[in-house]
């Protein structure tokens, strides 16, 4: 179990710097104890390995993105503002942790076997979040009758293809990305 301490915290946003850049496998534990300015040995007094740092990270942002599709889908709105609000809590997630977020994007393949099919359970019930959206959007007569996995497939690439360009001093606000991103959705889904 991983308790978060003050210093795990500084740990683990160390590590996920280092993964963001190097990516999870060329990282050591020495890469990460430097960073924190500890000797390797003294790191395992927090945490167990890097391994631990991973699991962390792509459980805390799979459950953070899980809240709220719940959160979304849970509102009496009709699909096209459950769809913009849906948007808008992705855009906001990924912008707001955005080394967390390459992580969880790039690197979740590297989870040990039964915690990568946890992740895969989650990453699907979350997908099942944005179908719902489509299909109640093609039951409202709002959306036109598309393929619905497709359609939720298409449209969380387009939002997850922005851990590779996004820039926090970037010319567009994440609001700005975001209402752009669901402008788009919007118009390719709508009849």
């Amino acid at each position: 179990m991983f308790v978060m301490t003050e210093r795990k915290l500084a740990i683990l946003q160390i590590a996920q710097r280092l993964f963001m850049e190097k990516g999870y496998t060329a990282t050591s534990v020495r890469d990460i104890a430097k960073s924190a300015g500890v000797e390797p040995a003294s790191l395992y007094s927090h945490i167990n390995g890097k391994e631990e740092l991973l699991d962390r990270t792509c459980f805390e942002m799979a459950e953070k993105f899980l809240t709220g599709i719940e959160e979304v889908n849970d509102i009496y709105f009709d699909a096209a503002q459950k769809l913009k609000m849906a948007v808008d809590t992705h855009v906001n997630i990924l912008t707001n942790h955005i080394e967390a977020a390459v992580v969880f994007q790039r690197d979740w393949r590297h989870l040990n076997e039964v915690r990568r099919s946890e992740f895969i359970e989650l990453r699907n019930a979350y997908e099942d979040g944005f179908r719902v959206i489509v299909q109640n959007g093609i039951d409202e007569g709002i959306f036109s009758d598309v393929d619905v996995k497709f359609a939720a497939l298409t449209i969380l690439s387009s939002l997850n293809w922005i851990v590779e360009w996004y820039d926090p001093n970037g010319k567009l606000s994440a609001s700005e990305i975001a209402a752009n991103l669901f402008n788009f959705t919007f118009t390719g889904l709508k009849k």
